[in-house]
């Protein structure tokens, strides 16, 4: 089993967190976005979206977030010999769609400054044209993409979009503050899928130095997000990249690429 990845991508952190939490060994394999790694002919006839994480089991090739993880945990309940998994329970399959439909897109891009989202929104997009005059096969998805990224670019002009965003997470992260008010995880006294879906973006809000303004501020998920950090699963998949060296270093190594590669108009 190969699992395409970033350390620092929110779909990727819930994919590697549930394959951790369930024991099962995978070949691991870093495809860094902003480099436009995503866009290379090879990653992009698998995942025509170039989109992060991509799980492949031989010929089988699954790029939705839920789904991966419910094979996932298929595959657990075989190689245990047990019938029972955690995404049959409705209530952890209803919390796992709930915390999908946030999409940290733009909410993240609105909190990076503007002259480091654009210089590396122009070399994206630069990136795509290339790799569309060298597959002119896929031309019509790479198109695709270059017309999302336009207009990504259009929605980030508008502060309805981000405030409609923060809505978004504040709703949700006062339901999980209420849950969290009689359980200790999201289902009940034991860690479950929905708890995996929910880290990342616990993680995500602390990367930003959000964490006063979303989750310090509500008692329950605070203590709760203490508690998660200390599991074996959260330090090898999301601890170790969000503080420290290994941080610094993937940042400027991304950096220093899109950087030198624009210099020398290499795409």
């Amino acid at each position: 089993m190969q699992l395409y990845h970033h350390p620092l991508s929110l779909d990727s952190q819930k994919v590697r967190l549930a394959l951790e939490e369930n024991g099962i060994d995978y070949t691991s394999y870093h495809v860094n976005p902003l480099t436009g790694k995503t866009m290379d002919p090879l990653f992009f006839r698998m995942n025509p979206s170039g989109k992060l994480p991509v799980f492949q089991n031989g010929s089988h090739i699954i790029y939705n977030t839920i789904e991966i993880i419910q094979y996932i945990e298929r595959i657990a309940a075989v190689s245990s010999g047990g019938e029972e998994t955690s995404i049959g329970i409705r209530e952890v399959t209803d919390w796992m769609q709930k915390i999908q439909e946030w999409n940290p897109k733009f909410f993240t891009l609105f909190h990076v400054p503007e002259k480091y989202r654009l210089y590396v929104s122009k070399f994206l997009r630069r990136v795509v044209i290339a790799r569309m005059a060298e597959s002119p096969d896929l031309a019509s998805a790479y198109h695709l993409r270059l017309k999302d990224a336009y207009d990504t670019e259009e929605k980030l002009k508008d502060p309805d979009v981000l405030k409609q965003s923060e809505e978004h997470l504040v709703r949700l992260l006062d339901e999980v503050e209420a849950q969290l008010s009689e359980t200790s995880y999201l289902v009940g006294e034991e860690f479950t899928m929905a708890d995996v879906m929910l880290i990342p973006v616990l993680a995500c809000l602390t990367l930003l130095k959000l964490e006063n303004e979303y989750i310090n501020n509500r008692q329950n998920v605070a203590e709760y997000w203490a508690m998660v950090q200390r599991r074996p699963s959260y330090k090898k998949v999301i601890g170790k990249h969000l503080h420290g060296w290994r941080k610094q270093k993937t940042l400027m190594k991304t950096w220093f690429f899109i950087h030198i590669r624009s210099l020398v108009r290499r795409y």
